[in-house]
């Protein structure tokens, strides 16, 4: 995401890097080319304009840190306002002491409404919520059943009622559900059309009448650049949104959407989808996007995965063992599996400062880290902790074998 926004905003950062002095006519060449890149990115013109105005007038006014060069100052200074234009902190969202509390997606059809409420409970449940799913699209074929697949890859309830077009008794039916259950946090999929009409806002305005959310999310395809901004001023002005879920930001290589959307609406962007996947969806901060954009790393993103998928009592065995001078193929391979919960490869050492920019000619294929886990699985309990003993005989017959009666192996090698 963001490739070529953050390449051109990472060569001119290198240029700045380790000058020890910059004139005004430096520092206008520097702000052109920012200019340019944000222009690029699809970002609005007036938003870029008072962008490079601000770091203008902070460069210009304000005296070097006794810890930095000219070069970082102004580095920082960009760093600072793109945070700033960004959102500046984290928004969660605000929980009800009295349960449930009620969420309502809306946006176009096309956003991702569905897999992202999917999504959303799944973030939450990690939280220690009980979601509920609400079926409330009941225009688009498939839409509930699509929800239920979704609430059924992740264990969590999904409620529906196929024999009423009315989602304002629907969401009713849900809440009592909710209550009855001990569900603590209800989430509505809400049906979207394929350009903003009076009929989809009236039914939105009246659903929210009804049931009364206390956070309306506003999905949007990041990928529509402009378009995306313009729609969420207008749910915002229509409906009052209280938040945006940006999707498929891993396909958007300018950002101008994510960069715009909170300086025209005012309202946060509270979450991004990262990917397809059900786990391909991460909490907003502005500060962190902001370092990712600038090739300046996230190593924060890094422990929150770690902390997420890695198993700690897996962990301290594995530290005892490596105290005691031992790591073998066992050892590996729950490492190598904890790893691949944090995501592809290439996107974890993207997130390593200063690794960002140096990678992105190079292709990682991750299905390399499943053939080293068949090799692994083909292998007897004596040879994994005995690797000694691998001779060419043991080699070829590993390289052989397919699976051994072993679902797990046979598995491996349908995606090999």
């Amino acid at each position: 995401m963001f490739e070529g926004l953050s390449e051109r905003l990472q060569n001119i950062t290198r240029k700045l890097t380790g000058k020890a002095r910059i004139s005004e006519s430096d520092l206008k060449d520097v702000l052109r080319e920012v200019k340019l890149a944000l222009l690029e990115a699809d970002v609005n013109y007036k938003i870029v304009k008072d962008f490079t105005k601000t770091i203008e007038e902070k460069a210009l006014g304000q005296d070097v840190l006794k810890s930095l060069t000219p070069g970082q100052q102004v580095i920082k200074i960009v760093r600072d306002e793109l945070t700033s234009l960004l959102g500046g902190t984290e928004s969660k969202i605000n929980f009800t002491p009295n349960p449930p509390t009620v969420i309502m997606l809306v946006g176009l059809q096309g956003s991702g409404k569905t897999t992202t409420a999917g999504k959303l409970a799944n973030i939450v449940r990690k939280q220690g919520k009980k979601p509920l799913l609400v079926a409330c699209d009941v225009y688009r074929p498939a839409a509930i059943k699509q929800l239920q697949v979704v609430g059924k890859q992740l264990d969590v309830p999904v409620y529906s009622n196929e024999s009423t077009k009315d989602v304002s008794l629907i969401a009713k039916q849900a809440l009592n559900v909710a209550m009855s259950k001990l569900n603590d946090v209800v989430i509505i999929d809400t049906a979207g059309r394929l350009q903003i009409d009076e009929a989809l806002m009236n039914e939105l305005k009246e659903l929210k009448k009804n049931v009364k959310p206390h956070e309306i999310m506003l999905v949007v395809d990041s990928m529509t650049g402009q378009d995306a901004v313009n729609i969420a001023d207008t749910f915002n002005k229509e409906l009052g949104i209280d938040g945006i879920v940006l999707t498929k930001l891993d396909g958007d290589t300018r950002g101008g959407a994510a960069l715009s959307v909170k300086a025209i609406t005012g309202k946060p962007i509270k979450y991004i989808a990262v990917g397809e996947k059900l786990n391909d969806f991460e909490e907003f901060y502005p500060d962190r996007m902001a370092s990712r954009i600038l090739g300046m790393g996230d190593i924060l993103s890094i422990i929150d995965k770690a902390e997420e998928t890695f198993d700690m009592e897996q962990a301290e065995a594995l530290e005892k063992s490596l105290r005691k001078n031992k790591f073998d193929l066992d050892d590996y391979l729950n490492q190598l599996r904890q790893m691949k919960k944090m995501g592809s490869f290439s996107s974890i050492l993207k997130l390593i400062p200063g690794l960002g920019s140096k990678l992105k000619d190079i292709k990682i294929d991750d299905k390399e880290f499943v053939r080293i886990e068949a090799m692994i699985c083909s292998m007897t309990k004596e040879e994994r902790r005995n690797p000694n003993i691998l001779n060419g005989s043991r080699r070829l017959r590993i390289a052989k074998r397919k699976w051994n009666n072993s679902p797990r192996i046979k598995q491996i090698y349908e995606v090999i």
